[in-house]
């Protein structure tokens, strides 16, 4: 009689099986469909699609005609000691299945890439924690075991013979569904349906056993945050999932949208101040600040991509040099020139200036002859070879080769004072990207079209190139539009300072300056609209 008692009480692990999606070969586009049971045969089909489809189908045939999950079998998982179960307290113990519990179902669980499905007959527990998991059927309740072999001493009661928890569970009307994207829909035991005859006068509900198992939605994560379950308001909760959401999304896209980058953060810092308000965490306050600023940063960008001022007042200039630490370095290397030009006068000067933004980086650089015939100077040949003389300027060859050297075949010319080495890095810190950029800034100052068919000489220009660095973002000159002083512009230009008033009128007719007016000490005026993307602003 014992031994009947035991072999009725032996339990047995529930079923598994897994219906794959694998390619049939590298390089192909057709894919193989198999299932582990040993009956079913592997097929082929011509396209992922085509397979996915062909998987499912199978998947569901098999739920279908195979039986209802039972309530006495031990988890399918427990035997592979898989990490759904809880672990203790412990750091090092291993877990045990007395953690698993409640009503035995049937799961489908899937991988996120849709390559595989597995059918589990397992606890809701286990079911639950899997983050893939839909349960298609739940078993009635049967009596609970005991403490050890296999679930809780507290599982729910048996049912009673004959009542409505023995009735013969059924599958979830909606199929599964396999993709990690889709809404997880839970079905368990269906309630039956009340015999014809007399209506009762209380109305029956669906015992607690047949109820279908309740899952904890799943939680949403937002810049390595997860939000609470238990987060109050519910509106800032669905908020702050909705947002982990959209910014995941917005990463996945091929082409961005700084707008709605703009609004997303701009969502999320507010998102971030509640937050903070509800929990009192300095944490939260602090990133609800940063995204304020990534939000006005965004926004500032997209206006600028569309050619808008970020006031709204009118377009925005799309300026040749575009961020602030880039006009700085274009102020460096003119302050740099005029404070070690080897030679006098303003030719020497503007051919120093263009020599130097073509070996800035490392004090070598390639140059044809074109270069310096396109600049005003009345001798270029005899201003080369000065160079040379000095000793400021390196050629391979002779100057008349330098001056008749085409583009297919540059010059490589060398600045020994530019060229860093172990003790001396050089006079300039902007990267190798950066020195092109800034030569051709200068290369379309001086040789804007109207100061060419004006034939200004090069004291001129080297004023343009001193009035585009020495205006501010509306292009009034001077710090805050105060004007700029004559002494300055003088030493800068090569010229004495009586002769400014003449280059000033040469850039009127020229439309780089408008409203200028020179006193005995100043030169106010702005520059013209024209020209205001050549312009480096005062930051």
């Amino acid at each position: 009689m014992g031994v009947e008692a035991h072999a009725t009480n032996e339990r047995v692990t529930g079923r598994r099986w897994t219906v794959r999606l694998d390619p049939v070969g590298r390089g192909r586009a057709d894919v193989r469909v198999s299932c582990s049971r040993p009956a079913c045969a592997a097929q082929v089909l011509s396209s992922a699609a085509a397979g996915r489809t062909a998987a499912i189908a199978h998947l569901k045939a098999h739920l279908r005609a195979g039986p209802a999950p039972r309530p006495s079998v031990h988890c399918a998982c427990r035997a592979e000691e898989c990490h759904t179960h809880i672990r203790p307290a412990g750091p090092r113990e291993r877990p045990v299945p007395w953690r698993c519990g409640g009503a035995v179902v049937l799961a489908v669980i899937t991988d996120r890439e849709g390559r595989w499905w597995q059918v589990m007959e397992c606890c809701s527990r286990c079911a639950a924690a899997h983050p893939t998991a839909k349960v298609v059927a739940t078993a009635p309740a049967a009596e609970a075991p005991a403490r050890g072999d296999g679930f809780r001493a507290d599982a729910p009661a048996p049912a009673t013979p004959g009542g409505p928890a023995a009735t013969t569970p059924t599958f979830s009307a909606i199929s599964p569904h396999f993709s990690h994207s889709a809404t997880a829909t839970t079905t368990g035991t269906a309630v039956p349906q009340q015999a014809s005859g007399p209506r009762s006068s209380a109305p029956r509900s669906a015992p607690r056993s047949a109820r279908p198992t309740r899952k904890r939605p799943p939680r949403g994560r937002i810049a390595q945050r997860l939000v609470p379950h238990d987060l109050r308001p519910v509106a800032l909760r669905d908020e702050l999932t909705e947002l982990g959401e959209l910014f995941r999304a917005y990463q996945a896209r091929t082409e961005p949208d700084l707008a709605m980058l703009a609004d997303l953060h701009a969502r999320k810092a507010e998102a971030f101040h509640a937050w903070a308000e509800a929990t009192a965490d300095t944490g939260l306050r602090l990133d609800a600040q940063r995204a304020e600023q990534a939000a006005a940063t965004a926004r500032l960008q997209h206006l600028h991509r569309i050619g808008q001022a970020p006031d709204g007042e009118g377009p925005a200039v799309v300026r040749l040099l575009t961020a602030p630490a880039q006009w700085n370095h274009a102020r460096a290397v003119l302050a740099h020139v005029a404070e070690n030009a080897p030679l006098p006068g303003a030719e020497a000067r503007l051919l120093v200036v263009m020599v130097t933004l073509r070996t800035a980086q490392s004090g070598v650089g390639n140059l044809v002859g074109q270069d310096i015939k396109g600049l005003p100077l009345q001798d270029p040949e005899h201003l080369v070879g000065q160079l040379v003389e000095s000793g400021w300027l390196g050629i391979p060859g002779t100057v008349e080769e330098l001056i008749a050297s085409r583009p297919e075949s540059p010059t490589r010319i060398s600045v020994p004072s530019l060229t860093p080495d172990e003790d001396d890095p050089g006079p300039f810190t902007f990267g190798r990207k950066l020195r092109p950029k800034l030569s051709g800034w200068a290369q379309r100052v001086v040789g804007e079209k109207k100061l060419r068919k004006g034939k200004t000489g090069a004291d001129v220009r080297l004023l343009a190139l001193a009035l585009a660095t020495g205006s501010d973002g509306e292009g009034r000159l001077g710090p805050g539009g105060e004007g700029i002083g004559l002494d300055a512009l003088s030493s800068w230009c090569s010229v004495d300072a009586a002769d400014l008033p003449d280059l000033v009128d040469r850039l009127t007719a020229a439309d780089w300056l408008a409203e200028a007016d020179v006193t005995d000490t100043l030169l106010t005026g702005r520059l013209t609209e024209r020209v205001l993307p050549l312009g480096c602003p005062l930051t």
